[in-house]
C-alpha cells in the first residue's frame, strides 16, 4: 500500500512539474538553428513563421543561421542542446536522406530529435529543355527507354532531393538517365536553359519564372497531390508514373527528452504563424503549401521517408565524409 501511494504521489509530483513547465515556457527568447547559410529557402521560410511563432509565444524566437556539412553542423548543435524547448532546429527532406549518405553521424537522426510541427509541404517540379521533344513524364519515360543512358538530368548536387528524386524515377520507370551534378540549383537551371542537360527536377521558385516564359517545360510536379504554386500542371504519377511522390518538406524538431506540453506549445505557435493568410500567401510564393499536421504524423513522415530514401540511395553508393 505505501509503495502504491509512493507511486502515485511521484506521479502526481511529476504531473504538476509538467504543468508548471507548460505554464511558465517560454520565459527567454527561443533560438530556431538553420542549419543552412543565410538567403536560401530554408531560411526564407524560418522566417516567414517566426513573427507569428514570437507573438503567439510572447518572446522572441531568433533565426540562427548555422550553415555548413551539408546541415550536420547545425543539426549537432541542437541535438547537444538542452531538451527544454528553447533550442530547435529547423528541418527539410534532406534531415531524413542524410543517414543514408553519412556512415557515421554525429548523432541519430530519429533517437536524438522529437518532431515539434511540418509547417510547409514544397513541391519539386519536372522540368525539361524543349529540345528534349516532351511535355510530360510519359513521354520522357518512353524517350529514356529508346535512348538508355543518353537522356542527362541535372541535379542541385549528389545525394540532395534533386538528385534522389530523379533515381527514384529512374527505379520507379524502370529506365536509366544520365546524371549530371551542379553546386547549386541555379547553375544547373542555366545548363538546363542552355539544353546541355535535357531534364531538371527544380524547385518551384527557381522553375516557375522559366516555365511562364515558356523557355523550360512542366513534366509534372512531384508531389501527391497538385501544388496550389502550379495549379495547372499534373503531378508525375497523373502524367506517365503512377505511385510516384516525392516532398521537399519543412518542419521543426526539438532535442530528445524535450517535455510534450513545451512541445504543445511550440506547435500551436506554428499552427497560429501557418494560419495567417498573408504566411500562407509568401510560403506559396516560395513554392511552399503550409501545412498542419500533429508532431506524431510529422514524425511518422521523417521515419518513412528515412526508410525511404535509405532504398533509394543504398544501390548508388553514395559515401559522404
Amino acid at each position: 500500500m505505501k509503495r502504491n501511494h509512493r507511486c502515485w504521489a511521484a506521479a502526481l509530483l511529476g504531473a504538476l512539474a509538467l504543468q508548471a513547465v507548460a505554464e511558465t515556457f517560454p520565459s527567454r527568447p527561443v533560438r530556431m538553428v538553420v542549419p543552412y547559410p543565410a538567403g536560401g529557402a530554408n531560411d526564407i521560410v524560418s522566417r516567414l513563421v517566426s513573427p507569428t511563432m514570437s507573438r503567439e509565444l510572447g518572446q522572441n524566437v531568433i533565426v540562427d543561421n548555422r550553415g555548413g556539412g551539408n546541415t550536420l553542423i547545425g543539426s549537432e548543435i541542437v541535438a547537444r542542446a538542452a531538451p527544454n524547448g528553447y533550442t530547435l532546429l529547423v528541418v527539410a527532406a534532406g534531415h531524413a536522406i542524410n543517414p543514408a549518405l553519412y556512415p557515421k553521424l554525429p548523432f541519430d537522426t530519429q533517437r536524438d530529435f522529437v518532431p515539434v510541427a511540418q509547417f510547409g509541404d514544397g513541391a519539386y517540379v519536372f522540368v525539361a529543355h524543349p529540345g528534349a521533344g516532351v511535355s510530360n513524364s510519359s513521354e520522357l519515360i518512353a524517350l529514356a527507354k529508346a535512348k538508355p543512358g543518353l537522356v542527362s538530368y541535372a541535379s542541385s548536387s549528389t545525394g540532395n532531393l534533386t538528385h534522389l528524386a530523379a533515381e527514384l524515377f529512374n527505379s520507379m520507370a524502370g529506365i536509366k538517365m544520365l546524371h549530371v551534378p551542379y553546386k547549386g540549383g541555379n547553375p544547373a537551371m542555366a545548363d538546363l536553359l542552355a539544353g546541355r542537360v535535357q531534364v531538371f527536377f527544380s524547385t518551384v521558385a527557381v522553375a516557375r519564372p522559366h516555365l511562364q516564359s515558356g523557355k523550360i517545360r512542366g513534366l509534372g510536379v512531384t508531389t501527391a497531390k497538385r501544388t496550389p504554386a502550379l495549379p495547372a500542371l499534373p503531378t508525375i504519377s497523373e502524367s506517365g508514373l503512377p505511385g510516384y511522390a516525392v516532398s521537399g518538406w519543412y518542419g521543426l524538431v526539438a532535442p530528445r527528452g524535450t517535455p510534450k506540453p513545451v512541445i504543445d506549445r511550440l506547435h500551436v505557435a506554428v499552427l497560429a504563424a501557418v494560419r495567417q493568410p498573408e504566411t500562407r500567401e509568401r510560403l506559396l510564393g516560395a513554392g511552399v503549401e503550409a501545412t498542419e499536421v500533429s508532431p506524431a504524423e510529422f514524425g511518422r513522415l521523417i521515419d518513412g521517408d528515412i526508410a525511404k530514401w535509405a532504398k533509394v540511395a543504398k544501390p548508388l553508393n553514395i559515401v559522404m565524409d
